[in-house]
């Protein structure tokens, strides 16, 4: 008998260059804006490229006490944004413009906080290097763990809580541990998601060292497509047993079904086929359902010249003949990194909910490398039951999420 938890998303929460909250960043996805413009944080005049996908008018004393700030990296101040506004979604505490709720739980299993960042707080480390004294907090400012602590504090969480660090693939890693807990009552409830800040200049003169980087936008699938387009931001999901959530009355966003991983062990920047190929069988697997089931898979495409021939590659060979639509959300949003995961989740569970799927925006002419059904700069109205959300990360990790329309 399968003793296994159904395990349902109730609560929301992302701040991206999009958006503040949900609602708006969701409406501009399905609008086919790109958040991509000149970079303001930095002075990129000594850099090959201009452009990024930044969380804009971001205030944090509108947010924060002052004290709270000095402990709170700005990758943490977003994590702490998202994590709000999903805790609030999901009916589980009211909370103040400032924080100070507390999640209770309905039994004597702990509520659990599973976050996910590739770099984490790199903008306080160089902010702090030209001082001769730095500021004493820097550490825990500093340390990606940082994220997770202070959600876990703000909400008085005092279960299993911890940080993911795999590059690209954090946030969907962290995101598919904690519906592993949840669905085998390890946790009762579970927040789940991923944060980044990159935008100081020492993160950006090593990603133009790397060439990757587009020197206009991200045009993910397209012929033209010269490279990824750095974002910030974060995103947050409540996670808990269809049972709960149903004792409890709250609105179903949707369900996670399965998850897959595994590693490329192949090289450290180039991506390969068979990695990709395993995590999203595995999450097949695991979710129980062929292939023809899934109708889209947000990709994760992130517009460089190897990756997305490889991806496009992977899932032909995964889907075979079966038509599935694909979007890259990133086309938008940017490449927030260890944060892409979750706010490609978010997207990926409200085009189930509302049945629309988010389109790839600055689409210009299909590669031929890259055969797949894009959804090119306008959403498509699609009743699909399940989705597919992939992040592929430098040094071959890959993570793979299932979701399914709650029904």
């Amino acid at each position: 008998m399968d003793t296994r938890h159904r395990v349902v998303v109730t609560g929301l929460g992302l701040v991206c260059a999009l958006g503040a909250s949900v609602t708006e960043s969701w409406a501009a996805m399905l609008a086919g804006d790109c958040g991509i413009s000149p970079i303001q944080a930095v002075d990129t005049s000594g850099l090959k490229f201009r452009n990024g996908a930044e969380v804009r008018n971001f205030e944090p004393a509108a947010h924060f006490d002052p004290g709270r700030i000095e402990l709170l990296d700005r990758f943490a101040q977003l994590l702490l944004l998202a994590a709000r506004e999903a805790v609030q979604d999901a009916g589980l505490a009211s909370s103040t413009d400032k924080g100070g709720s507390r999640i209770e739980t309905a039994s004597a299993l702990p509520a659990a906080v599973i976050t996910g960042t590739g770099a984490g707080g790199l903008a306080t480390v160089e902010t702090q290097l030209p001082r001769s004294r730095m500021h004493p907090f820097t550490i825990p400012r500093t340390m990606a763990s940082a994220g997770a602590s202070q959600v876990a504090m703000e909400f008085g969480i005092t279960g299993p809580a911890y940080t993911v660090c795999s590059a690209c693939s954090s946030a969907n890693h962290a995101i598919g541990q904690a519906f592993w807990m949840v669905r085998q009552g390890l946790v009762e409830i579970a927040l789940a998601g991923g944060s980044e800040a990159p935008f100081n200049l020492g993160t950006l003169k090593a990603w133009d060292a790397l060439r990757a980087v587009s020197s206009d936008t991200c045009r993910p699938f397209s012929k033209d497509r010269r490279g990824l387009v750095l974002g910030e931001g974060a995103a947050m999901l409540v996670l808990e047993s269809l049972e709960r959530a149903q004792a409890r009355g709250v609105r179903i966003h949707g369900e996670v079904m399965g998850f897959g991983m595994s590693s490329d062990a192949c090289h450290i920047t180039q991506p390969a086929l068979e990695g990709p190929v395993r995590a999203m069988e595995a999450a097949l697997r695991d979710a129980r359902i062929p292939a023809a089931a899934v109708g889209y898979v947000n990709a994760h495409g992130t517009g460089t010249a190897l990756n997305d021939v490889a991806e496009a590659r992977a899932i032909r060979q995964v889907f075979g003949n079966s038509p599935v639509a694909v979007s890259s959300t990133k086309s938008m949003h940017g490449h927030a990194l260890g944060a892409s995961g979750a706010i490609e989740a978010v997207a990926s569970a409200l085009a189930l909910r509302d049945g629309i799927l988010p389109p790839t925006a600055s689409f210009t002419e299909l590669d031929p490398e890259c055969d797949l059904d894009v959804i090119a700069n306008v959403p498509r109205p699609a009743a699909c039951e399940y989705a597919m959300s992939n992040s592929f990360a430098f040094g071959g990790l890959n993570a793979v999420l299932l979701l399914r329309k709650f029904a």
